[in-house]
């Protein structure tokens, strides 16, 4: 499925130019599938930019084979997780996934409403490291374009959503618990984006993972209990209505000493940008 990245971000491009500027598998901690946990049942209706990765061979039928969370960029451009396309959670390359698609405008998995789309391409950060979890990010594009009403803009550098103590609030139909008790309906929790020293103090490189403010943010509250979790990842963090962080990782779900961990989208939307989409093929 891979392609050019130009072409893969053309339609993204195109959106960027008048919108830009105004972060499971124990694999260290990742969460490579996350719901969220100290949230509330949402419409998709008010958010139709959140979206659902489904495989249902890969993840079978119970919740319409969805394994991931993503966030409508541009009509044919889904940003998502790095992670969420690796081997470990596919259980190969993500060009033998004949069924991925891409579920939007649909609240409850197992309803019939919303669209069903094809993934005609992915492309993953060519810097994303597994291992310290930076640059998790990839693209995905569509067989067919959404409406122009499913697209969140990204918050540039700047932005004040990106400020600590900012009200965010993170989408997903992973656990709701940190037990393995999967939503069917589309849930939405309200974090608070947290000082960086709190995050590196959080994570300072231990087997949970390291903490980098150049590429990564996170948010939470300071007593735990709101967070993503399990089958969360890819999914949108959002502040002022844009786009500042996709679900990437963290040290268990909702805990007071462990906020979650998100791609910052600042460098991402740079990067998606640059001439010739950063880095070509």
């Amino acid at each position: 499925m891979r392609r050019s990245f130009a072409r893969a971000l053309a339609g993204a491009l195109t959106l960027l130019a008048g919108t830009a500027v105004a972060p499971l598998a124990q694999a260290p901690s990742a969460r490579a599938d996350g719901v969220v946990i100290g949230g509330k049942a949402v419409r998709a209706g008010d958010s139709p930019w959140v979206v659902a990765l489904s495989s249902r061979d890969r993840f079978g039928r119970t919740r319409a084979g969805q394994f991931c969370g993503g966030v409508v960029i541009a009509p044919t451009a889904v940003l998502t997780a790095a992670h969420c396309l690796g081997r470990a959670v596919l259980g190969g390359p993500v060009e033998s996934v004949r069924d991925f698609r891409v579920i939007a405008g649909r609240t409850h998995l197992l309803a019939a409403d919303g669209h069903e789309i094809a993934v005609r391409g992915a492309w993953t950060n060519p810097a994303y490291d597994p291992v310290t979890n930076s640059g998790d990010f990839a693209v995905l594009t569509l067989a067919e374009e959404l409406p122009a009403r499913y697209v969140l803009p990204m918050a540039g550098a700047g932005h004040p959503g990106y400020a600590a103590g900012a009200e965010a609030t993170v989408y997903g139909w992973g656990d709701t618990s940190g037990y393995g008790d999967y939503a069917s309906g589309l849930r939405a929790a309200r974090v608070a984006v947290l000082p960086d020293e709190t995050c590196e103090k959080a994570y300072p490189g231990d087997s949970a993972g390291r903490y980098t403010r150049a590429t990564m943010l996170c948010a939470g509250h300071r007593e735990g209990g709101r967070d993503a979790c399990q089958g969360d990842s890819g999914g949108p963090l959002v502040a002022q209505g844009r786009l500042i962080g996709l679900v990437s990782w963290g040290r268990g779900c909702g805990r007071s000493d462990s906020p979650g961990v998100y791609t910052r989208i600042a460098p991402v939307l740079e990067l998606l940008a640059a001439p010739q989409g950063g880095r070509g093929r």
